[in-house]
């Protein structure tokens, strides 16, 4: 007896394997399942710019990647004794104004050269609420805790997300015109937009996104991570203690999903040993100097060295 609503998700004609490059973009649920793909040494890229919960915010990133439009003096700004920008995460935020401009600007030229080479961009779109600075009218990607005042909070209409996902995905193929592009919804409820402002947020999304998917023929796949979480595991033991953000079980049940679905099915076993190699790293024997350790040891380099033989990219 089936005991829970599970969403058919049609197998991707574009698989993700080894040979796959893969970057990943957008709200902290792409780092999930970017972590994933890390764990199972797939070649991945992910948030150079950290995390980015809004369309707008992603496409104006691809928008000074594509163009090599390196930050200035007039895009960063000092506050709470740290240099800040408005188009990128805190997490990138620095003490030092040279040092930060350096860092994020060889972040454009990196981002530009995975982007060109990528199989897949994964894109996961976390709200459509955003906040748009009073001062330059400009919306923010991160507010880095500037008071509330200098900001207006605004939900982005179904055709300007629309707009502005259809214009990311243009900027991208005019440098990598063969990329697949896959594109999901969070799951994480935005709840200090509200509850109903959270959904009427996440509908916003999901017609928009889905109008650019009805429209294009391109290589646009939809991953229904959202869906997942809503229908496949509606209970709250699948959420963190915070009933937000999704539980250790429930990120692995959406990435069995997603390997189902997107990862080619031919390299399972390859899947399977690598997991097997990491599980092993994280042993930690009683005697290292017994014997019994000494051929552990032994048989666990000899399964690295015949893996990264084959796949190079690997690295344990």
């Amino acid at each position: 007896m089936q005991f829970r609503t599970q969403i058919p998700i049609p197998k991707s004609s574009y698989p993700i394997d080894y040979n796959s490059k893969v970057v990943s973009l957008g709200s902290c649920f792409a780092e999930n399942m970017a972590s994933k793909l890390q764990y199972f040494q797939f070649q991945n890229f992910c948030n150079p710019f950290g995390i980015i919960f809004n369309p707008v915010s992603i496409e104006k990133l691809a928008s000074r990647v594509v163009a090599n439009k390196y930050f200035t003096d007039e895009d960063v700004f000092f506050y709470n004794e740290r240099w800040h920008c408005f188009e990128i995460h805190s997490d990138l935020s620095s003490t030092d104004k040279v040092a930060f401009l350096e860092c994020i600007n060889q972040l454009v030229d990196s981002t530009k050269e995975y982007v060109m080479q990528a199989s897949h961009i994964i894109i996961t779109l976390g709200t459509a609420w955003v906040y748009r600075c009073n001062a330059s009218n400009e919306i923010v990607a991160n507010c880095h805790k500037v008071p509330q005042k200098e900001f207006t909070k605004e939900l982005l209409s179904i055709a300007t997300i629309q707009e502005t996902i259809s214009n990311t995905i243009r900027l991208i193929q005019s440098i990598n015109p063969s990329s697949c592009f896959i594109f999901s919804i969070s799951p994480v409820r935005h709840s200090k937009d509200g509850f109903v402002q959270n959904q009427l947020g996440k509908s916003h999304l999901i017609s928009a996104l889905q109008a650019v998917l009805d429209s294009k023929d391109q290589n646009l796949i939809y991953f229904p991570s959202y869906e997942i979480m809503m229908d496949e595991l509606r209970d709250y033991r699948f959420y963190n203690e915070d009933m937000l953000h999704p539980s250790t079980v429930a990120i692995d049940y959406i990435w069995e999903r997603f390997v189902q679905t997107t990862i080619a099915d031919e390299v399972n076993e390859t899947m399977k040993e690598v997991a097997t190699i990491q599980r092993s790293l994280q042993h930690r024997s009683f005697n290292p100097q017994s014997e019994s350790h000494q051929k552990f040891e032994a048989n666990l380099q000899s399964k690295i060295s015949k893996i990264t033989s084959l796949y190079s990219h690997m690295k344990f």
